[in-house]
This record gives structure tokens, sequence and C-alpha cells, in this order.
């Protein structure tokens, strides 16, 4: 009989002792168990990138946050390894805490038979997990439906070497319409994508051949034999190709989803043929349910999006060709869209998209991008070219009670604005304004907002920085919510222009400083990012009263970095050049957000005493597919690296965009790719 394959585990424990008894009582059990030992939490990510391990075994001490620090790990390197901690005592209590914070089990060294029964019950279902995710990406999908995804039941392959392919499989040579490798081999591998995706590629392959990828999807236009394109999703990986460093990248022959097949063919059967976006009927359940559950930062808007005097081109198209044309603008909608976005078909040129994004200003600005790209588009239906514009209504949707109908309304009268208004263009109607003047002044916004602060109905969020030249840097992003009398939780969008209106912004930045303060002295966090706004930068008062909040919460300045923004610099330069430097001088760091923007930024580089600067959320929206934005973020890097500034690149949204980053020499990112805002647990 072979010998049994040992299977990878990590062991997270600061005692080798710890992993000696794991790997003899496993042993003893019939697994042939190979621990890798990783002493500290902060070396972790770099793990679960590098070791493709089975199962993770986390010594945890008593305190419930040490358990949750390691689940938390986990979801930002987005492993779904299987995680069991192993603490001294176990109880009901202990299991049911660390369970729901994602853990499968908690285990103790004191009982081994129950622990080789728990881990014998992990291998077998993380087998079993994976013997399905094979048989999935096997399986024959939809190729009228899915456009993105090859024919045929395997995965189309290929290896690179220095941008160059070297080898592909018959799958790849079928998607792509080729009869012979020779017809492939030995070509740039730019020659097989659109130019916009050009730069996300060149990061991806560079990141990934230095092991600074991990399992993230990119997702670009193929062009195919035929002179043709279709969207595409891929997988990067290092690898080998006779015995050199390779990257391989696999387009998966149908959806890569973690759910059944069964789940997978309903979905399918609830698209629109012609576009892949939901039909209507299944669009609105999606939406209905998604708008029912609570945003948890940033804005939630509704496009609707329907090319420019589309009954016309159905006239010169025919019937049969408005379908071909209205699944080639689809393509173009799908391919600029994030994954997360819900899609739908809600007419028979209309298209919808409800967004989820840091700002409104990052929507507009993708929006703006789509209608660029649309009007430069030829589309080919027949024997005929076409060319069209198209215009987008944009619908604010309120957090707090959300109306799926006025909604869809909205965004339909806003679109109908912007094609009455020429076309080519956004143009957006906010209900909200009309019901924030039926429901409140600012003066009754401006009572809420004093009864928070006066009964400490504020809390704080954090949202990790990632770094992407490797390791866990434990920063943090700052951001704040009210807690409204109800228990309920009001965003920032909602309360803060009432707050600057009411001059109550000092006193809540007071609040966010103080209570940031205490959580750097109670939790080993190395450093959060704390926002002050313009009355704060022009507070005289405020350097004396942080020097007493930092005598009494004695904590090591260094771990804060006061960050204003682009615009209250740029307004108020001098107060800003005198604050930061006695902030450095103090010890705390200082940064700029929402740079690149503005109309100046190599001065305020120069004037200003920074260690950061957090590149506009708006200028990395596009920036993927958008050259021209690319070399003005390059100029803005090189500018910064110069002086010793750090980049980190705000509102993050996708594998591409944090490719191109890379490329560019962003240091860092922040964004829902990184991972969504969580409450910062005090006490």
């Amino acid at each position: 009989m072979a010998e049994q394959s040992a299977v990878p585990m990590i062991v997270l424990t600061r005692h080798q002792d710890n992993v000696e008894a794991i790997n003899s009582t496993l042993r003893n059990a019939g697994h042939a168990a190979r621990c890798h030992w990783i002493r500290e939490l902060n070396d972790l990510g770099d793990a679960l990138m590098q070791i493709n391990a089975y199962l993770l075994i986390a010594f945890a001490g008593p305190d419930p946050e040490d358990s949750a620090k390691i689940m938390s790990v986990c979801r930002q390197f987005g492993s779904d390894m299987p995680v069991l901690i192993a603490r001294d005592q176990v109880d009901e209590d202990i299991i049911a805490s660390a369970m729901q914070q994602g853990a499968r089990d908690v285990v103790t060294l004191i009982h081994p038979a129950r622990l080789q029964a728990v881990v014998t019950r992990e291998l077998e279902a993380h087998r079993q997990a994976r013997a399905l995710n094979s048989t999935i990406r096997s399986a024959r999908e939809y190729r009228e439906q899915l456009k993105s995804f090859m024919a045929g039941s395997a995965d189309a392959i290929a290896h690179v070497q220095e941008g160059i392919v070297v080898d592909v499989n018959p799958a790849w040579l079928e998607l792509y319409g080729y009869a012979e490798a020779n017809d492939v081999v030995g070509t740039p591998l730019m020659d097989a994508f659109d130019p916009e995706a050009h730069a996300a590629l060149k990061g991806a392959l560079v990141a990934c051949s230095q092991g600074k990828w991990a399992d993230h999807n990119l997702r670009a236009s193929g062009l195919l034999s035929d002179g043709s394109s279709v969207s595409l999703e891929m997988e990067l990986s290092a690898t080998e190709f006779e015995g050199e460093p390779a990257v391989r990248l696999c387009i998966a022959a149908n959806k890569r989803d973690a759910g059944n097949l069964n789940e997978q063919l309903s979905q399918a059967l609830q698209r629109d043929a012609a576009t892949g976006a939901l039909q209507r009927r299944f669009f609105l359940e999606h939406l209905g349910t998604t708008l029912s559950q609570p945003i948890k930062a940033g804005v939630r808007q509704l496009l609707a999006i329907e090319p420019d005097k589309f009954d016309t081109l159905m006239e010169e198209i025919g019937p049969l060709g408005i379908e071909e044309f209205v699944g080639q603008f689809a393509g173009l909608v799908g391919e600029a869209r994030a994954p997360g976005d819900l899609f739908g078909r809600f007419g028979d040129g209309t298209l919808m998209l409800l967004m989820e994004r840091g700002t409104t200003g990052d929507i507009e600005t993708w929006a703006e991008h789509l209608i660029r790209k649309a009007g430069a588009q030829v589309f080919r239906i027949g024997d005929k070219q076409i060319s069209c514009t198209c215009s987008i209504g944009i619908g604010t949707i309120d957090p707090r009670s959300p109306d799926t109908g006025a909604a869809i309304a909205t965004a339909l009268a806003a679109r109908r604005n912007a094609e009455q208004d020429g076309g080519a263009r956004t143009a957006s109607i906010d209900r909200r304004d009309e019901d924030t003047r039926q429901q409140a002044t600012d003066e009754l916004w401006g009572r809420s907002i004093r009864a928070a602060l006066m009964e400490n109905r504020f809390r704080l969020m954090q949202q990790p920085i990632a770094s992407l030249l490797g390791g866990d840097r434990g920063m943090f992003d700052v951001l704040v919510r009210m807690i409204d009398e109800q228990g309920q939780e009001v965003l920032p969008s909602e309360f803060m222009a009432a707050a600057q209106r009411n001059d109550l912004m000092k006193n809540i930045d007071r609040w966010v400083i103080a209570a940031s303060m205490n959580f750097c002295a109670s939790r080993p966090v190395k450093q959060l990012f704390v926002r002050l706004s313009e009355g704060s930068v022009r507070d005289k008062s405020l350097l004396q009263w942080l020097s007493n909040q930092l005598k009494s919460s004695r904590i090591d300045p260094h771990r804060i970095v006061f960050q204003i923004s682009e615009q209250a610099a740029t307004e108020y330069l001098r107060d800003a050049a005198e604050m930061g430097a006695a902030l450095r001088k103090s010890g705390f760091g200082f940064a700029l957000e929402h740079f690149g923007a503005g109309r100046d930024p190599r001065r305020l580089l120069a004037e200003l005493p920074l260690g950061f600067i957090k590149i506009d959320g708006t200028l990395i929206q596009s920036l993927a597919v958008d050259q021209e934005l690319q070399q003005h973020v390059r100029e803005l890097v090189d500018q910064a690296r110069q002086r010793e500034i750090a980049t980190i690149a705000e509102r993050v949204e996708d594998a591409n965009t944090m490719a191109v980053l890379w490329q560019l020499g962003v240091e860092y990112i922040q964004g829902y790719f990184v991972n969504e805002p969580e409450q910062v647990v005090m006490g």
C-alpha cells in the first residue's frame, strides 16, 4: 500500500511543544500531518497566502478577543480554510463564542481523543469541499448566457514567462479559436487581451511572480482570433515551467462558486440570455432583499442605463438586431461594473445597477467613464456598424428607509432627464433632500448630535489598511457612527453635514480622538488614522488638549496619524502647515486624504510635513482601464516617493485595480476589497 501523503496544516503558537503535541496526536489517529509552525499572529497573513494548508490550529488565550483577531486575519486574506481554536480550558460557552466568530470548533490538548475526532471531521469536510469545487469547475455552463466563460468542461490554461506565452492547453486554443499551439506559443500575453486590461495584467503578473498575489480573480476582455472579444475572468498563480519560474493563468470553464450545482443552475435560469443580467422579476426580488439589509458604510445608489434614442436604433436595425446590440452594450456595462453590483435588465434597452461605493463622487466618476467608453465603441450588428451614446440616471437611496419602488422611479426619471438635456450625460435625483426638509431641520439634527455626545452614543469603526508590499502592518482607518435614541446606527453621510452647519465637528473630532487613544491604550493596534475637520485644523486650543490626552492615555503618539482633507489643506494652507508641524513635533503622524483631485497637489506636498498621502477614491474608480488616469496617479506616487511620503489608495473595490496600483508603486490600499468597516470593541 502506498504511504499516505502528509496533510499540510498551519499551527499558530508561541510554543514548539504545542506543535509537537499536535503532530504526535494526529499521527496516532492515522493522519500523516505536516505542521507549518508560525509563532506570531502578524505572520499568519503571509502563511495563508503561501501555504496551501488544509487546516489551521491556532492557540489562543482566555480573552475572546484573541480568537476574534485570528478570525479577522483569516477573513482579511480571504481564507476558507477550517480554523480550530486551541485553548487550555474548553466549555460550551467558549465553543459557542468561537464558532460565532467563524471558527469550526475549540479543542484542547488535554483531551486528545476529541482533538483527533474534530480534526478528522474537519479534514474530511474540507476534502469534500475541494472535491465539490473541482466537480463544479468541470461542469458545462451556459455559453449563450455567460459569454465570459468558454465552452467545454476543462479550464483554459496558459503558462507565461516574462510576459511571453510558453505553453497553452487545448481548452485555451478552443477558447481563442486557434488550431495549433504554435499559433500562440512565443507571442506576448498582452496580444490576447484588450489594451484597457494591460496595466492590470502586467501588475498582477509581476506581483504573482514575486509571491505577493493572493487568490484574486482578474477580469479582462480577451481578443479572439476572429477579431471578436469576450469578457473573461481568470486566476493567476506562481508555478514552474520546464524548471523555470512561470505564472499560470486559468480561465475556468464555468463560474467559480462555492455553492452547489443546483443553486448555480437556478441562478443561470434567472438571467436574461442576451445580456447575462438578471431578468426584471428576479432583479426586483434581489433588489428588495438587498435594500432590506442596512448598508455598513458609504452610499447606495440605483443607476438606470440606456442608449440614447433607443427607439430610433430599434427602427434602424430591427427587432432581431436590437437584441444583439443590447447584448453588446450590456457587455460594456458588465466589464465596467464591480462583481458585487446587482445587475438587471429592466426593459428593452434599460439596464439597472445597484451600486455601493464610498462616496457619491465615486459612482458619478464610474458613470462618466462608462459614458465615454460607450461613445467611443463601434457595435457590429450583422453588416452594420452602429455608434451611440448613453445616458445614466442616478437615484440616491435613503439608507434608513429604503423604498424599492421610489428608487426605481427616481433612477428612471433621472435617466429621462439626462437624455432630454442632450444625452451622453448623467443626471441625479436625491429625494432625501425633500424628505430631510420635511422630517428634520438642522436645529433638530443639532440637538440629536449634542445629545449623542453627552450620552456617549457614538461608536468607532475601524477599516484595515493593507500593505501591497507584503505583511500585516497593523494599520487601520478610523470611522465614526452615531447611535440614535432607538439604538439604530446613523451613517456619517446623514449627520456630518448638519454637524458642520451646527459647528459641532470639533466636538465630534475630540470624541473620536479620545476614543482612539483609549483604544490604542487597551489594544495592540500599531497605527490608527484619525480625521480632523476643517474646524479642528484651525482650532488653536487643540494642541494643548492633545497634549493632555496624551499624558492621560500614556500611548506612543506614533500610533496615531492625524489626517486632513486636501480641500481643507488647500483652503487653510497656513493653518494646516502649522498644525502638521506641531503634530509631527509631538510625535504624531500627519497625512493628507482625498489627495490628487485638487488644483495644485505638488504645492501641498512641498509645504506640508506629510508622512502619508491617501490618493482620492474618485481617481481610483476607473484606474484599471484609464491610461491617462494611470499616468496621473503614477506622477503623484513619484512625487510622494521623492519626499519619502508613503502612499495609500482610497476605496479600492476590485483585484484589477489592486494590480494596477501595485504596478504604479502604491504601497497601501483600503476599501471594501480589503475589508468592510468593523466596530471597535472597547473595554
